[in-house]
């Protein structure tokens, strides 16, 4: 086995393991979690994490596998159905990302009328739109039969075989406006939205760094120490907000970006892409699957607290049996010692 290959094949193994655990502890906490559940964002956050789930479970073995044999290791109407199962989940992930933007985007920049904005009743909206948006390109391409294996990136995925070669024009448009409808329209969402919450957090950064530097001068029995740890905590909070939403478009554009340009290029006839760069940009979108619970969701005080206490529980539970299952034992040898005692 080559050194690429192995990388390649470790990278989908530890892609798809991650995934799986961070997305479950998601759904843990929102079943454990009465707080969570009643946020409208938890709607998006919910459809995200299962997305990533059924990713885990249908696509990144599929890819596993013709990676690891060089072939297509599923037979054609499975690879037709993993296919379809690819097109829906990642243009449903990228619209769950553009829906969380734009509720933070409500939240901050409309704070007093988030409530009415931002109901049940329009998160239900969003993710049915979301639904449809992405039923709407995996069931085109279904129908007009593009799904099947691509050696180029080792997967059931989005393919134009040598026999449909009259179809080239359609298949190029389609594939254009697919990436178009969801990686370039969620990339503008996310930078319109995150960038007025940016524009937002900056202005109130600025009122509360007059109110604090108007306040350390009139303190002015102050120790120094004290007021440079309070400069420096206006540091921390003007770049805070900035890092966030760094992590947020950068981790998207970083992790989607190659997969989508190499998509387009494939386009052109003349160009051929390599097999291990077509196979790694496809594992940098599962990479993205399993970085999205800590990008949205368990980097967060309240997720954070509620796995706490779910771990903390499950331990209890463990010490109590092993507990009960020591003493049960310790009973055992003495009722079993005990008529030779007698004798």
């Amino acid at each position: 086995m080559s050194i690429p290959r192995f990388l390649l094949e470790g990278s989908i193994v530890v892609s798809a393991v991650v995934t799986l655990l961070t997305n479950f502890s998601v759904l843990i906490c929102f079943a454990q979690s009465a707080e969570l559940r009643s946020h409208v964002p938890g709607s998006f956050v919910l459809n995200l994490s299962i997305s990533n789930i059924l990713l885990a479970l249908i696509n990144m073995p599929a890819t596993f596998l013709g990676v690891a044999s060089d072939a297509n290791p599923l037979r054609a109407q499975m690879c037709r159905a993993v296919s379809f199962a690819e097109t829906f989940i990642t243009c449903n992930a990228m619209l769950s990302m553009a829906a969380l933007s734009v509720d933070r985007w409500v939240a901050v920049v409309f704070p007093l009328r988030y409530s009415s904005k931002m109901r049940y009743r329009d998160a239900f909206v969003i993710v049915a739109y979301s639904w449809l948006h992405s039923l709407t390109f995996s069931l085109t391409q279904l129908t007009m039969d593009w799904g099947a294996y691509s050696p180029t990136y080792a997967s059931c995925t989005l393919h134009l075989d040598a026999e449909q070669a009259s179809q080239r024009s359609a298949y190029a448009a389609f594939t254009a406006l697919l990436h178009c409808g969801s990686f370039a329209l969620c990339l503008f969402v996310l930078c319109f939205a995150y960038l007025k919450v940016l524009r937002v957090a900056r202005s109130h950064c600025k009122r509360i760094d007059v109110i604090t530097v108007q306040s350390l001068l009139l303190l002015v029995d102050l120790h120094p120490s004290v007021k440079e740890r309070c400069l420096a905590q206006q540091r921390k909070r003007r770049q805070r907000a900035a890092k966030k939403i760094c992590v947020f478009i950068g981790s998207f554009v970083i992790c989607f970006s190659p997969y989508v340009i190499t998509r387009l290029v494939e386009l052109l006839p003349s160009v051929c892409i390599p097999r291990h760069w077509g196979i790694a940009t496809k594992c940098l979108v599962y990479v993205k699957a399993s970085s999205d619970p800590f990008v949205y969701c368990l980097l967060r005080h309240q997720y954070r607290k509620v796995l706490v206490s779910v771990i903390r529980r499950v331990v209890r539970k463990d010490r109590y049996f092993l507990s009960a299952h020591s003493t049960s034992s310790m009973w055992d040898t003495t009722d079993a010692n005990f008529p030779e005692r007698i004798t």
